[in-house]
């Protein structure tokens, strides 16, 4: 698998596992959060929950089997990436 498609899907599956976690807790949430947040209630909670549920993946990723990572993360393998070139320290830089 491609480190191009490795990131995205360790991008979107936790975000997915955080909507439908987003979506639960709406649902059980108690009626004086929902409705104070409007219709606009899940669409405001999803970023604060896959900000918690990605915090705690990347937390659990070295602790869980590899069939869980590629189940909660997409891929049990991180990708890769090459390190930015050096450029010689008396390079001038042109400005274009």
């Amino acid at each position: 698998m491609s480190d191009q498609l490795t990131a995205w899907l360790r991008t979107v599956v936790p975000a997915a596992w955080s909507a439908l976690v987003a979506y639960l807790v709406t649902l059980g949430a108690s009626a004086w959060l929902v409705d104070g947040l409007g219709d606009a209630g899940p669409m405001l909670v999803v970023p604060f929950v896959l900000a918690a549920v990605y915090a705690l993946l990347r937390w659990a990723e070295p602790h869980l089997p590899p069939w869980l990572t590629r189940i909660v993360l997409g891929s049990n393998t991180p990708p890769t990436y090459d390190p930015p070139a050096k450029s010689h320290p008396h390079a001038k830089h042109r400005i274009t």
